[in-house]
């Protein structure tokens, strides 16, 4: 069987690989070199590193949309095409070139959070399952019918990128599992119940900002959620400052959203809408990561201080 994958980021490699395995790896198609950090250096995709280990050159047209490019594709007689976190929507001319259509691996159960970002949202959400589903593509955003999926739990501290890691290997067995039972006709599409649907919008660096009126366990899963991107911050004094890492305690200890409860001891506990947050690391503005016990030991905190004015 002719395949030709299209994913981009870290978490498409294990993918990529198996692919590359359960067929004719006709072609990989991933998003051009972006420019990244502060210096804006040009950086190939994590999938276009991959091929270059692999000895494969790929392709990173700037548009799926040219006639250039979907002659390009139909020369290629795929019967299938695999899309793992692309980054781009497909037009309805491609979903048609392959024998079998084009299928896509979801990092979630679908029809629950459809969308750009479900990972980050499953953890800020506080979900404690999620998983992978192959569908089928539609002209939709992770609308087509269900192919297969498969399920796995979310830690309690789990953060974003190492359930990525997880879900990234999880999509892999699901594609050597599910490539070979779709040539052989063995796999039922099921369609989406949209009644159940939600969604996962792509994350803004604003979605970071933390509101002290929510409870302390909500803003501890966006903490984890929201690892390592968009973070989840605050200010203190004028000054951003980054919260790594934290602990929802569920007992209240008083005080007014976002005020400083313990500055002592270690410790850092500010009051939320409901219960507190232990705050564990921090990055302060301009300053490297560090633990409560160091920022407190070269910070002057003290009780009744606020976060967030």
């Amino acid at each position: 069987m002719r395949l030709i994958f299209m994913g981009s980021p870290q978490l498409a490699v294990p993918s990529l690989r198996a692919v590359a395995e359960a067929g004719e790896l006709a072609a990989v198609i991933t998003q051009p070199p972006r420019g990244k950090g502060r210096g804006r250096k040009v950086t190939p995709s994590a999938v276009a590193l991959e091929c270059g280990r692999m000895g494969i050159e790929p392709a990173t047209p700037d548009s799926l949309g040219t006639p250039e490019f979907q002659d390009w594709l139909r020369e290629l007689h795929p019967d299938l095409v695999v899309v793992v976190a692309y980054g781009k929507i497909l037009p309805s001319s491609v979903l048609k070139i392959p024998r079998l259509g084009c299928v896509n691996v979801h990092t979630s159960l679908l029809p629950r959070l459809r969308g750009a970002a479900p990972i980050q949202w499953a953890i800020a959400g506080g979900a404690r399952e999620t998983g992978i589903t192959l569908m089928q593509m539609d002209e939709g955003m992770d609308t087509g019918p269900i192919l297969l999926q498969k399920k796995t739990g979310i830690g309690p501290e789990e953060t974003a990128d190492i359930l990525a890691g997880r879900l990234s290997i999880l999509a892999a067995g699901i594609l050597r599992e599910g490539i070979p039972s779709l040539e052989r006709g063995e796999l039922t599409p099921v369609p989406q119940d949209d009644s159940l649907a939600t969604y996962a919008p792509i994350l803004r660096r604003e979605d970071g900002r933390i509101d002290w009126s929510m409870e302390a366990r909500q803003i501890a899963n966006r903490v984890h959620g929201f690892s390592p991107w968009p973070g989840t911050y605050s200010t203190l004094a004028g000054k951003r400052i980054l919260i790594t890492s934290a602990l929802a305690l569920p007992a209240p200890l008083g005080g007014k959203p976002g005020e400083v409860l313990s500055a002592g001891d270690g410790k850092m506990d500010i009051a939320c809408g409901k219960g507190t947050l232990r705050i564990l690391t921090l990055k302060p503005e301009g300053k490297r990561e560090m633990t409560a016990s160091e920022f407190l030991a070269g910070y002057r905190l003290a009780e009744g201080n606020r976060f967030g004015e």
